[in-house]
C-alpha cells in the first residue's frame, strides 16, 4: 500500500539514462516524482547482485519501484513449453523486482487465439495459480497484475482480470485507460467510463483495490483494430480533465506509471494535471 498517487516515468527517464537505474531514481526524487517502472520488457536485464543496491536507493528517495515484464508472454499459448516460457518469463521479472525491493510487476498476459474470453480466462488464472505457489513457495511478496490490453486480439479486458484478481491471492490488475480507449476504437474516454472501471475495481478487489492502483497512461493512436501506437498525451484525444477527475472523486492510490514517447515529460504533466483538478 502507498500513501498516495505516486507518478513516474515507465523505463529510465531520457535526460537521465547516462546514470542507469541509480541514476533514474534520484532524477524521479529530485523532480518529485515518486514511482518508477523498470523495463524488463526484452529481458530481465537487473543482475541480481546489484539488486540490493538499487532496494537501497529506492527506499532512500522514497521511490516505488515496479516492473514491466517480457513482451514475450502468452499463457494461453497452445504448446506447454511455451506458457512455460511464458510462467518462466513472469517469474524472472517477479524475483528481480522483488530483490530490488519493488512492489508489483505487469505484463500482457494472453491472446485469444479465436477462443471464447471464459475459456481463456480458465487457462489464465490455472497458469497464474502456477506462477503464484511458486513465488510464494519462496516467500517472494510481489503483486502479479496483468495488464489491460490494447488490441481486440489481446486477452485483457478490465472486467477478465478483475474476474481472475478476485479469485487469487497476490494477484491484481494494471489498468492501462489509454489501452481500454483503443481497443474500444475510441470509447472509455468519459468520466462515467472512467468511473465505471474504477467501480469495477471495487467490486471485485474492494476498497483495498483502489488503494493500490497500478495504472499505465500515455496517449495513444488507434484504430478498427485497436493499438497502433503510443502518443504524448497533448497530441492525443485522451480526456484527461475527467480521468483526472474520476481518480480523485474515487480517492485511488498507488502508481500512475506515463508510457508516452517522452516519459519524464507526461509524467510531470500528469502530476500537475492531478493536483490541480
Amino acid at each position: 500500500m502507498t500513501d498516495r498517487l505516486r507518478f513516474g516515468p515507465g523505463g529510465f527517464p531520457t535526460v537521465a539514462k547516462d546514470g542507469g537505474v541509480l541514476g533514474a531514481i534520484n532524477w524521479c526524487k529530485e523532480n518529485g516524482l515518486g514511482n518508477m517502472e523498470m523495463e524488463f520488457v526484452h529481458s530481465t536485464w537487473l543482475k541480481e547482485d546489484k539488486a540490493p543496491e538499487v532496494k537501497q536507493a529506492m527506499k532512500k528517495a522514497d521511490v516505488r519501484l515496479t516492473a514491466h515484464g517480457s513482451y514475450y508472454i502468452n499463457l494461453n499459448a497452445v504448446e506447454e513449453k511455451k506458457r512455460e516460457a511464458s510462467r518462466n518469463r513472469v517469474l524472472s521479472a517477479a524475483y528481480r523486482t522483488w530483490q530490488a525491493g519493488g512492489h508489483a510487476i505487469t505484463f500482457h498476459p494472453a491472446f485469444y487465439l479465436k477462443q471464447e474470453s471464459e475459456k481463456v480466462s480458465k487457462v489464465v488464472r490455472e497458469q497464474l495459480k502456477m506462477i503464484i505457489k511458486e513465488l510464494q513457495d519462496d516467500s517472494v511478496d510481489v503483486k502479479i497484475n496483468p495488464e489491460t490490453t490494447g488490441k481486440p486480439t489481446q486477452f485483457g479486458t478490465y472486467e477478465e482480470i478483475c474476474k481472475i484478481a478476485q479469485d487469487l491471492e497476490q494477484v491484481g490488475i494494471c489498468v492501462d485507460f489509454a489501452h481500454l480507449h483503443a481497443r474500444t476504437n475510441g470509447k472509455y474516454n468519459t468520466y462515467d467510463e472512467f468511473a465505471q472501471v474504477l467501480e469495477t475495481v471495487e467490486k471485485y478487489l474492494g476498497r483495498e483495490g483502489l488503494d493500490d492502483m497500478h495504472i499505465h497512461m500515455s496517449g495513444i493512436e488507434y484504430g478498427p483494430k485497436g493499438e497502433k501506437h503510443h502518443l504524448t498525451i497533448e497530441d492525443s484525444d485522451m480526456n484527461m480533465q475527467d480521468l483526472m477527475r474520476a481518480w480523485k472523486d474515487f480517492k485511488i492510490k498507488g502508481c500512475v506509471v506515463s508510457e508516452s514517447p517522452i516519459i519524464e515529460q507526461d509524467a510531470l504533466l500528469m502530476k500537475k494535471m492531478y493536483e490541480n483538478a
